[in-house]
């Protein structure tokens, strides 16, 4: 749900996008730190953001880091 969402940010289109890991961390909410493949030997780390049940809002990607790789440790940011 939030690939189109980094793809309108970066201006391109990802191939390959696969999740390899993530991490939690309860707000009001849910953010989810997530590292995804995107291709060759090149990863991003994903901040999104999962708002509360009853606030009924989408998933939402609130930052992003790029030029990562696999054995780069996904870290809260």
């Amino acid at each position: 749900k939030v690939k189109p969402q980094l793809e309108e940010k970066e201006g391109r289109t990802f191939d390959v996008f696969t999740a390899v890991e993530f991490k939690t961390q309860v707000v009001a909410g849910t953010n989810y730190f997530i590292k995804v493949h995107v291709g060759n030997d090149k990863f991003m780390h994903l901040r999104v953001f999962r708002s509360l049940p009853h606030e009924n809002k989408p998933l939402s990607l609130h930052s992003y880091q790029s030029s990562k790789t696999k054995h780069d440790e996904l870290a809260f940011f």
